[in-house]
């Protein structure tokens, strides 16, 4: 973990979070300014700056969380099946929107306010 990250603080329980799910490797907590009902973040406890830094020997790490995400979705509220489900959102770097520099999937879910009638 990096001493200065704050998804590693995070992690480590020096910041406070309203967790969602923990485990050896992996993190999920509340977004803490939610864009939908449903809106939590998993991340990766090691520090990972963003998808552009994995390796092949991420593969394992990132294959458990890509199975637990559906998971955490249908326990945190999302609708199952083809008529609820959830985004998925991954920014990486700067002109991808990343704003922590740590590796994190968005996962939001619930009524879209994105959705055009």
């Amino acid at each position: 973990m990096s001493d200065n990250c704050i998804f590693c603080k995070i992690a480590r329980g020096e910041i406070p979070s309203r967790k969602v799910y923990e485990d050896d490797e992996i993190f999920a907590f509340h977004d803490i300014n939610p864009i939908a009902p449903v809106h939590f973040l998993v991340i990766p406890k090691r520090h990972v700056a963003s998808l552009q830094e994995v390796a092949a020997s991420d593969v394992p790490l990132l294959g458990r969380m890509q199975v637990l995400i559906p998971r955490l979705a249908l326990e945190q509220g999302c609708r199952p099946g083809p008529e609820g489900g959830f985004r998925l959102v991954a920014n990486n770097g700067a002109d991808g929107g990343q704003e922590v520099p740590h590796l994190h999937y968005h996962v939001i879910g619930g009524p879209r306010p994105w959705k055009r009638n």
